[in-house]
């Protein structure tokens, strides 16, 4: 039976992976991911974790290590935040292309510069579109869960491709929390030992990541969309048996008193709970506000997007990345592009928060409301703010 305990959520991160059995990792340390790759390479020095640590002497260097090692049939690891997932760049299309089912936790970190090593999205957003499918944790529960179940996710067959976990750093990396922490044997139950497709071996060889000429690229990257916009059903699936188990439920959209809400506010990762508490004060004032959380980021959940503000009145998109230059932080562009074909939509507006690690309250989440309701015409629809800049 799962053991409620108090961890810091990134020890409480690298124990879930231990239940998982992975046979390797490969982890370079960096702020606020340090302490996965500390616990987990005290796990195995002690005994507790059978499997290979690998030091590496960079993030680079890292996803090499287990893009190799998930090639050789390994169940592999690592995390990284920040400058050293922009490092990692140039290997994450190719471990996506090699349909290689590697999992990763993200402690989110703002991208210099200038240096900053608090939390923002501006590390994962560049990521979008390298073929990795991409989850957002709330808070610690959530975190430990989501790491279990990205390498049910990756290793389906229907799927083989690799998942980032998305943990904002600081902000929920370095809480202590309670967690229900489930037993090994639960584990074992969920997530089957790893049958990889085909694994490198010298007796047996086979070419993985080979050099393709025009004629069969276009191909290739529809292959590699159609795999990732697929797996939105395995997801939906090992999200529905989660829950069946472990009495925990999830969504690719998750929502808080939305359904008679005439104003909607969209968050993701740890600033949630921060927003209901707003909610919950404007619903004491008598505004029908409502909240709506985006749990899965890629594959994007078009539809359960559009269900969700299909009767709200305005909607309020907040971004914790800049898309410089663009129409709006990227979560905003997203989410008018999935609504413009809608003969109706709501009102949609965006606010720029939490850069770099700037607390966001709860009175924040409020005057984004009160901003809002006060626009009657409207007037400052599809445009973005940066929320509580300075004059």
């Amino acid at each position: 039976m799962a053991k409620r305990v108090g961890l810091e959520v990134t020890v409480a991160v690298a124990e879930a992976v231990a239940l998982c059995r992975i046979d390797m990792a490969g982890v370079y340390p960096i702020t606020p991911q340090s302490h996965i790759a500390e616990h987990l390479s005290n796990m195995v020095a002690d005994g507790l974790l059978d499997a290979e640590f690998v030091t590496v002497e960079s993030e680079h260097s890292a996803m090499s290590a287990v893009i190799g090692a998930s090639g050789a049939g390994a169940r592999a690891y690592t995390a990284t935040a920040s400058q050293g997932l922009l490092l990692m760049n140039e290997l994450l299309p190719i471990a996506s292309a090699m349909r290689l089912p590697i999992c990763m936790a993200v402690a989110n970190r703002a991208v210099s510069g200038p240096l900053n090593i608090l939390n923002d999205h501006s590390d994962i957003m560049p990521q979008r579109d390298t073929g990795w499918i991409s989850l957002f944790a709330e808070n610690s529960q959530e975190a430990v869960d989501l790491s279990i179940q990205a390498f049910r996710i990756a290793e389906d067959q229907d799927v083989m491709l690799p998942v980032n976990v998305n943990i904002d750093g600081f902000q929920l990396t370095h809480m202590v929390e309670p967690v229900e922490m489930p037993t090994q044997e639960e584990v074992d139950q969920f997530l089957p030992p790893f049958v990889p497709h085909a694994t490198l071996h010298p007796s047996k060889p086979v070419t993985m990541g080979a050099f393709s000429m025009a004629d069969y690229f276009t191909e290739i990257m529809k292959a590699k969309d159609e795999a990732i916009r697929n797996s939105k059903k395995v997801i939906l699936d090992v999200w529905e048996e989660w829950g069946r188990l472990f009495g925990r439920s999830y969504k690719p959209v998750e929502s808080y008193k939305a359904d008679d809400a005439e104003t909607l506010i969209l968050t993701m990762g740890s600033m949630g709970e921060t927003a209901q508490l707003a909610i919950d004060e404007l619903r004491d004032k008598g505004v029908k506000a409502g909240l709506i959380k985006l749990r899965l980021w890629r594959p994007f959940p078009f539809a359960e997007i559009k269900a969700a503000v299909k009767n709200t009145k305005k909607l309020i998109v907040t971004d914790r990345a800049v898309s410089f230059g663009g129409p709006g932080g990227p979560v905003f562009s997203e989410i008018k592009s999935a609504l413009y074909a809608e003969t109706t939509r709501p009102a949609i507006y965006n606010y720029i928060y939490g850069l770099g690690g700037r607390d966001i309250t709860v009175h924040d989440f409020v005057g984004m409301f009160e901003k809002v309701l006060a626009d009657t015409e409207n007037s400052s629809a599809d445009t973005y703010e940066f929320w509580g800049v300075r004059e």
